[in-house]
């Protein structure tokens, strides 16, 4: 294995954060990350298995059950509005959350790649990843629900109102700004301050990745677990965490608000 091969396989650790030996300290780090999840995204991965599992008693096969994902919330077009917001919202309170611990915790964010401003990497790289995860995702995802490993995912089924793009566009950059500030940012750095290997916690934050979206069936799981690996990666060799907000962005803009516009006028599409 060439250098180069390796680095990116079985990276060394790096020198910062160092790893934190304090019993007191360590203990108070692992009620943190119990408490950051046990709210947020851990608790959504226990909710999907049990959704994952109702799907699996039911008498009907994975492939002709079906989950929407971005639904209405409220009969009044407004207060659907509002809640829609609402939603969006606290996804990014979720993420700054993460981000904040961090900062209290004597971490500039820049040290986690959220640096103030977006430059050219960032877009470009988030560019690139959306191609390299998002050809092979839908792949993935039809290849599972034609095989019976997916339930049928409608990732919006709002009416069609002036603000659905938008609102679908908020709420894909919720989702990203979460995930990868929670399950990358926030929980690698953490698992190193707690002295885990690099492929170690990588592993076991692509694994949490995973399970939220177990509710799709396992092809979700699987899907989802290999863009874990790909971003998580990336990030613990670039340092960079904007490319991959940049990425899962544009990936469920795509989904949410492309499924919407071609809902109904398009055969193959659940």
């Amino acid at each position: 294995m060439n250098s180069k091969a390796r680095a990116w396989l079985a990276p060394d650790r790096p020198d910062s954060p160092e790893p934190i030996t304090d019993p007191a300290r360590r203990r108070t780090l692992v009620i943190e990350l119990y408490i950051v999840f046990g709210i947020t995204l851990g608790l959504s991965g226990m909710r999907s298995l049990l959704s994952l599992v109702d799907s699996l008693l039911r008498p009907e096969p994975l492939a002709k059950q079906q989950v929407a994902l971005n639904v209405p919330q409220a009969a009044v077009e407004l207060i659907d509005l509002l809640k829609q917001l609402l939603s969006a919202i606290q996804l990014v309170g979720w993420g700054a959350l993460g981000a904040y611990l961090l900062y209290r915790g004597g971490m500039k964010l820049a040290e986690v790649g959220l640096r103030r401003r977006l430059d050219r990497a960032d877009i470009g790289g988030g560019v690139l990843l959306t191609a390299v995860i998002g050809i092979p995702g839908l792949a993935l995802y039809f290849i599972g629900w034609k095989l019976g490993f997916n339930l049928a995912v409608q990732p919006s089924t709002l009416d069609s109102t002036w603000w659905r793009p938008i609102t679908l566009t908020l709420s894909a950059f919720g989702n990203a700004f979460a995930e990868e500030v929670l399950v990358v940012g926030y929980l690698l750095t953490r698992l190193r301050q707690l002295g885990w290997r690099e492929n170690s916690s990588l592993l076991a934050a692509a694994v949490l990745r995973g399970s939220y979206h177990l509710y799709q069936g396992i092809g979700g799981f699987v899907g989802n677990l290999v863009m874990g690996l790909v971003f998580g990666r990336v990030w613990q060799r670039t340092n960079r965490l904007w490319p991959l907000v940049v990425a899962h962005t544009l990936l469920d803009v795509f989904a949410f608000v492309g499924y919407s516009l071609l809902r109904g006028n398009v055969s193959w599409l659940p």
